[in-house]
């Protein structure tokens, strides 16, 4: 289908090629802490690219700013050089590693918090399936599911739990 009824000039289609499927509506784009809270958030159509939006979350990064394969681009980089930001990712596989070990192995640590907190918001918080009919809800929807994963670590941290054991504050 290349119309659907909901959210017409604002949601596209796009194609998810780990899932090997298509998809119509938004991709949520998030700015992770090294301890797994979200510390920015905002969503674009499915088709816009990821390197597009990425400065509207990381105004107020300065230093290390870890990113996917995705954010691989001479443009955006430059971009963060003239910000005051190292934008580090991981390489394709064409590409020649010349970074020092340890510092490829932490941000392989960094990415796999950020994969836990996406796979948080996806399983527990059910972030991928939001049902609503217009943006304000949609967007409203979102932000308290982000507040949520928020709020379950920060609780985590005072009870002295690993942050993002979630288990933990259903099971105490």
């Amino acid at each position: 289908a290349y119309r659907h009824k909901n959210y017409q000039d604002l949601a596209a289609f796009s194609y998810c090629a780990a899932k090997q499927e298509r998809y119509y509506g938004f991709e949520g784009h998030l700015l992770v802490n090294l301890s797994g809270m979200i510390k920015g958030f905002t969503f674009a159509p499915a088709n816009v690219d990821e390197r597009a939006v990425a400065p509207e979350i990381t105004t107020h990064i300065h230093g290390l700013l870890g990113a996917d394969k995705g954010y691989i681009s001479p443009s955006l980089t430059s971009y963060y050089d003239a910000q005051g930001v190292d934008l580090q990712t991981p390489l394709r596989a064409n590409m020649k590693e010349d970074r020092p070990k340890p510092v490829v192995r932490r941000l392989m640590k960094a990415r796999r918090i950020v994969e836990t907190v996406i796979g948080q918001l996806s399983e527990r918080f059910n972030i991928q399936r939001v049902r609503a009919r217009d943006l304000w809800h949609l967007s409203h929807r979102l932000i308290r599911k982000i507040l949520s994963h928020n709020l379950c670590f920060v609780l985590n941290k005072k009870l002295g739990n690993p942050p993002l054991q979630f288990d933990l504050l259903i099971s105490s």
